[in-house]
């Protein structure tokens, strides 16, 4: 299964992610949505997987939970907003973590694209860092890879256009 990750796009779809998502089976979005015409526009797209963020309003959170888990092939998926990461982790993700002890775990909120292995976790976590245009990066980001049975192949960082050049 192919997919297009995504996070903190606070109200600003980049029609590159189009092109970029269009061989991917789902897009995930790890929260920060903006308007729920973000939402709305990929839904018509691909099937979404995703969860709220902190900034995101009374619609997005009608529609999305704050935290999901799922199986994506043999592979156990955990997926928040606000989550940290390995050595780091946010107390109220850790706890999750301990409790589902996810093969993947994704989040964004930090606006930082970062793939790292968990040794301690036996994980791999995902944080695309910032798809939208609001915030303190100047590189926007996405993630784009393949679930393969139990294992993760082909990651690829997707390197928008910076945020001060925004389409």
């Amino acid at each position: 299964m192919r997919i297009g990750l995504l996070a903190d796009t606070h109200g600003f779809l980049d029609d590159a992610l189009f092109t970029y998502f269009a061989e991917c089976d789902e897009v995930w979005h790890a929260g920060d949505f903006g308007p729920v015409e973000v939402l709305d526009r990929l839904k018509s797209f691909k099937p979404v997987r995703g969860v709220f963020g902190n900034i995101d309003g009374a619609e997005i959170r009608a529609e999305l939970p704050e935290q999901l888990e799922w199986q994506c092939e043999d592979l156990r998926v955990y997926m928040r907003h606000i989550g940290g990461y390995p050595g780091n982790y946010d107390r109220r993700a850790k706890q999750q973590l301990a409790a589902c002890k996810p093969d993947l775990f994704i989040c964004g909120h930090s606006h930082i694209a970062r793939v790292m292995r968990d040794p301690t976790l036996n994980l791999l976590h995902m944080n695309p860092g910032a798809a939208g245009v609001v915030g303190w990066h100047t590189q926007r980001t996405a993630l784009r890879f393949t679930v393969n049975g139990d294992k993760i192949q082909n990651v690829e960082l997707i390197e928008l256009m910076p945020r001060h050049l925004k389409r």
